[in-house]
């Protein structure tokens, strides 16, 4: 994959009106993805989604885990671990209230589509199976939305565990898609005795691969993603363990990025943010 996507001419053209004005924008909905990993003996794994063909977004790509921000997410204060919600929302840019809700999505998402829960009976532990009935039929219940994640903690009695994600970047659709999200990402370790299971509605498989690996899958059209996860992908290859990952995570403040078109020798090309770009190049 090259360090600028090609855009076939009749995308080129749609964008085109949204930025004279000819178009309206559809209005971005607030989501959070989680990159799961584990190390593995080629450097950091990571857990990927393959979403059904049916789906009206991103139908048969690889993606993580995540999805858009429930409004119940937020809709009262939870036992909490780890960072307090105003230090979320500096490095999220966002505000406290948002900055709650995403972190809830977060957590929330990655228990729904993998079966993985980032709680725990007190602000230091953590669950430690999630496999019983019980389990799975609030994740269930969470998933078709009748429970919302505050109540779901609140009943359990569990503590949110902050502490044990990490910020990582974030990405707004651009403005030509119909289907539209302002995206934060996260990363996080697969918590000691836990494991993913193949759960979601919205996956026809799941797989762990070396990070690197997703990326050349990729490279060698076995696989499909859209270009925030492959970048993710390829951004988290460069460490050499998720211990690395989750320390640069400490210092990371979400800058969102939203990808432009753009005409270059008459090509049209889809932008992505230096740092990546830089990256990329260096697949070529």
């Amino acid at each position: 994959m090259a360090h600028r996507i090609e855009l076939p001419p009749e995308f080129a053209e749609v964008a085109a009106e949204f930025t004279s004005g000819v178009r309206e924008p559809a209005e971005p909905r607030d989501a959070a993805t989680v990159v799961l990993m584990r190390d593995g003996s080629a450097g950091p794994e990571v857990y990927l989604m393959l979403r059904q063909n049916t789906m009206a977004f991103a139908g048969g790509v690889c993606v993580f885990p995540g999805g858009g921000v429930d409004p119940r997410d937020h809709d009262h204060e939870i036992a909490w671990a780890g960072p307090e919600p105003a230090e979320w929302a500096t490095r999220l840019g966002v505000d406290e209230g948002q900055a709650r809700a995403l972190v809830c999505a977060a957590v929330r998402e990655t228990f729904e589509e993998s079966g993985v829960l980032l709680a725990g009976p007190s602000d230091h532990e953590v669950v430690s199976d999630t496999t019983g009935d019980q389990w799975e039929a609030d994740r269930v219940a969470l998933e078709s939305r009748e429970l919302a994640m505050t109540e779901f903690l609140d009943r359990r009695g569990l503590y949110l565990r902050s502490d044990l994600l990490g910020v990582w970047s974030g990405w707004l659709t651009p403005h030509f898609e119909p289907r539209r999200y302002r995206t934060w990402f996260f990363v996080a370790d697969l918590p000691e005795g836990q494991r993913t299971r193949d759960v979601s509605s919205e996956s026809s498989e799941v797989l762990w691969l070396p990070a690197m690996g997703a990326v050349e899958q990729v490279e060698a059209e076995q696989i499909m993603m859209l270009p925030p996860t492959y970048m993710t992908c390829l951004d988290i290859a460069q460490y050499a363990d998720t211990d690395g990952v989750l320390g640069e995570a400490q210092s990371r403040m979400v800058d969102m990025f939203t990808p432009v078109v753009e005409e270059v020798d008459g090509s049209f090309l889809l932008s992505v943010p230096p740092y990546y770009e830089q990256l990329a190049r260096t697949r070529e």
